[in-house]
């Protein structure tokens, strides 16, 4: 439809500076692509003489992942600075008007604009199909501006009315069973795919993503191994993995295979893993293939959790296990912050006098007893040559526990239904204080389906059994020295502080400049290596007792044999 004011254009031999105007709320929209949108503003503007320029003078406003309810004109990354320079040009060509706008106060203050700057506003594709053209360059017309303003009207009860029933149907299709909704974004380690013949083979559905399992096993595995969440995030970054949100905007540049037009927009670093990445991905339900909806599990009327997928990621109890490693663990003692934190023997030796730490001095080479400079009493304190005591501790641990074979031990909680009761609890808590504020009889009926499911859910919860943690020993295939070999100073007084090794130092008598006097030093291991330290050095006594017993006698050395015993008479055979 055509209205007076485009005829007139279309007899007019001026040439107006028009601006492109293009807005994606999703930037891999296929049905409204920029190419789309620029072919339609295009042939309008060749209709009605205006020119968009070229190369470095292209007059054009490209805003992806823009909505146009939530973000208005003026607000948009670049329209909005088009619309700053209003002399930069004459008129503003949209594809079609919910490309421009979505709210009837929008338009208000949009066409405000152009009366107040006389511009032109040109649709290239108005109701039915037909071109619109608002021509505000005269200020005492004012059709344009109530056209512009019923058009709006029209426009936002269409998008409210959209946005309910895509709101209505994606409530019903989250009660639906491994049914997913279209257009969604998954929680990181899931992918939308086809829904398989066997279940409907109607709609979406969820299927483990290959590439971000691994990835989240790797995140489990370090955890395990003890690496906290900031180690871990640095690692992943350092090794470019991408994040849950940049992995998923990689998938879609890869399914859609189209790639977003190009802008003067500087390009967004893609977002870094962080700890809070890890902790909110690790810690969401979703993980066991639940479905959620604004951070809590959708629910079935018989109160139990709906699923998204019939491959979830994590069982129950490999959730809790995860959960469990999560739990910020108890600090017994916490290593002062000394300057000396690179000697290996601190928290490990100690004066015999006072039993205290016992402290490297840099200037001398030696650990000193603390007591001279924390002012503590100690009646007979002791300084020893940290060379000659870190070649012995290292010498007597490896001669101890350096062939004991290493092995990791993975705490397994077993399966607790409490966290999920607790949970459960609290949701039916919070459902119930909106008790009685339901007007309708519908509304009540629909509060007391939710109440009785969730009481459903934790009677059901409640009645399941317990099962308590145990510990898993899984051999490394490495012993004490290979690690040993393999660690710095800092890697090796963890595991002597973790075996539990002292070193307790006694005064040094005369003569002891010369070389380190073991009767000054007492080594001691305990703790959960020591049984394993018995058993070894028990094992090599059998082992060089049975050695010494199987050993050919030394040259010149005398035995005492023991006394025959009698024979008995040999018979002889006589052939018959």
């Amino acid at each position: 439809m055509e209205d007076k004011n485009t005829s007139v254009l279309a007899g007019c031999t001026e040439t107006l500076r028009g601006v492109r105007c293009i807005r994606l709320s999703v930037r891999t929209d296929e049905t409204t692509s920029p190419e789309r949108q620029r072919e339609a503003d295009d042939a309008a503007a060749a209709a009605l003489g205006i020119t968009f320029g070229e190369g470095a003078a292209l007059r054009e406003a490209v805003d992806l992942d823009v909505s146009a309810s939530l973000v208005g004109p003026f607000d948009r990354p670049q329209l909005g600075g088009w619309l700053k320079r209003p002399d930069a040009f004459d008129a503003l060509v949209f594809w079609r008007f919910d490309r421009a706008i979505r709210d009837m106060g929008d338009m208000h203050e949009l066409a405000k604009w152009a009366r107040e700057h006389r511009k032109l506003i040109v649709f290239a594709e108005g109701i039915g199909g037909g071109r619109l053209t608002f021509d505000f360059r005269n200020p005492m017309d004012p059709m344009s501006e109530l056209m512009m303003l019923m058009l709006a009207f029209a426009a936002q009860v269409e998008s409210q009315s959209i946005k309910d029933r895509v709101t209505g149907a994606q409530a019903a299709m989250r009660k639906m069973p491994l049914r997913w909704r279209g257009g969604g974004k998954p929680a990181y380690g899931y992918l939308p795919a086809p829904m398989p013949a066997e279940h409907g083979g109607v709609g979406w559905t969820l299927v483990p993503d290959p590439y971000a399992v691994k990835i989240i096993e790797r995140i489990i595995a370090e955890l395990v191994d003890g690496r906290g969440l900031h180690t871990i995030a640095r690692g992943l970054n350092a090794d470019g993995v991408l994040s849950p949100s940049a992995h998923w905007t990689a998938h879609q540049a890869r399914t859609k295979k189209k790639t977003a037009a190009v802008t003067d927009e500087p390009v967004k670093k893609p977002a870094q893993w962080r700890a809070q990445t890890i902790e909110k991905m690790l810690t969401n339900e979703a993980l066991m293939g639940w479905k959620m909806h604004r951070g809590k599990p959708v629910r079935d009327d018989a109160g139990s959790p709906v699923m998204a997928t019939t491959e979830p990621i994590l069982t129950r109890e490999e959730f809790d296990q995860v959960a469990a490693l999560l739990t910020p663990k108890p600090i017994t003692e916490k290593a002062p912050e000394r300057k000396d934190s690179t000697a290996l023997l601190l928290r490990v030796i100690h004066c015999n006098g006072c039993d205290e730490r016992m402290y490297l001095n840099r200037s001398s080479g030696t650990y000193r007893c603390s007591s001279y400079k924390y002012g503590t009493y100690c009646p007979a304190p002791c300084t020893v040559r940290a060379d000659w005591v870190d070649e012995y501790v290292t010498d007597e641990f490896l001669k101890a526990a350096g062939k004991i074979q290493i092995n990791r031990v993975i705490e397994i909680p077993g399966y607790d239904p409490q966290p999920e009761i607790d949970a459960t609890l609290a949701e039916f808590e919070e459902h119930q204080q909106e008790k009685g504020r339901q007007k309708s009889k519908s509304a009540q009926a629909a509060w007391q389906r939710r109440a009785d499911a969730l009481d459903t859910r934790l009677a059901e919860l409640e009645s399941r059994e317990k099962r308590e943690p145990r510990r898993e020993v899984v051999p490394t295939g490495r012993t004490y020295t290979d690690d040993w070999t393999d660690a710095d100073t800092t890697e090796r007084r963890a595991m002597l502080i973790t075996a539990g090794a002292r070193l307790m130092v006694k005064p040094g008598g005369k003569g002891g400049w010369r070389r380190l006097d073991v009767r000054r030093v007492e080594f001691t291991i305990t703790g959960e290596l020591d049984p394993a330290i018995a058993e070894l050095a028990a094992t090599t006594g059998d082992m060089e007792a049975e050695a010494r017993e199987d050993a050919p006698p030394a040259p010149g050395s005398a035995a005492r044999l023991a006394e025959p015993t009698p024979a008995e008479p040999v018979r002889e055979l006589v052939a018959a």
